[in-house]
């Protein structure tokens, strides 16, 4: 029996995104041979373009078709209506998201424990730290918008379609795990009781700020008030 005061590992954030992008599961007819997967992948790369271009009811059958430069016979043979396709057009982007924040937290790792040794160094350092987070979070939003902004525009289409499509409800629940893991070991470093609630409450955050940004345009975004949102809820949380 386990020692009652013995640690229990936690896979770390990265092991997290990385199950969750080999746990994702197609609904279409699967690839046989490599041309074929070639072929799948790339009808469902236009189907997301199409998504990210034009919205979710503009994907079609013949218009993803046109996009990826395949005959019709081509979609319709992997995918038997227009909701697998969508649902797998999801799924990659599910599969393709957790693969980049996996590869984030793995470069992350290193300033977590270099946080973690400021944050034992004393209240000025701790105040030094405070402003270094707001500061990476503002540098987050600002390259989320400028780098990857129709991964952004995917996830707000994925986000809505999942409201009215219940076959996206397990790919939106393994999503939201992808974004809020990460953020839990951060407050676990930062000394949170509750790291989980606290990732939550800043994902949310976040997510408000990528989608004004998306509306009002990255050049436009109010960073005195993000500092102030993000300075005012990480002093709470740091008891400063």
């Amino acid at each position: 029996m386990r020692a009652l005061n013995q640690k229990v590992s936690r896979p770390s954030a990265a092991q997290v995104a990385t199950a969750v992008a080999e746990s994702v599961q197609y609904q279409g007819r699967k690839a046989s041979r490599q041309g074929s997967e070639q072929r799948r992948q790339a009808i469902l790369d236009a189907a997301l373009r199409i998504i990210v271009r034009d919205g979710v009811r503009a994907v079609r059958h013949r218009a993803v078709a046109a996009e990826a430069d395949v005959p019709l016979s081509a979609t319709t043979y992997y995918f038997k209506d227009i909701n697998d396709l969508i649902t797998d057009t999801f799924a990659l982007f599910v599969e393709r998201s957790a693969e980049a924040m996996s590869a984030f937290w793995v470069g992350a790792d290193q300033q977590l424990q270099q946080l973690q040794v400021g944050l034992q160094s004393g209240p000025d350092t701790r105040v030094q730290v405070l402003e270094q987070l707001v500061e990476v979070a503002i540098a987050y939003v600002q390259a989320q918008l400028t780098q990857h902004r129709e991964r952004l525009l995917a996830e707000q289409a994925f986000r809505l379609e999942a409201l009215l499509n219940p076959g996206l409800l397990g790919l939106a629940a393994a999503h939201r795990k992808i974004l809020v893991q990460g953020v839990d070991k951060f407050f676990q470093v930062l000394g949170s009781p509750q790291p989980e609630a606290d990732a939550k409450v800043l994902t949310g955050m976040i997510l408000q700020m990528e989608y004004q940004g998306l509306l009002d345009g990255v050049d436009h975004l109010n960073l005195d008030e993000m500092r102030s949102i993000l300075r005012r809820y990480l002093r709470l949380v740091m008891g400063l």
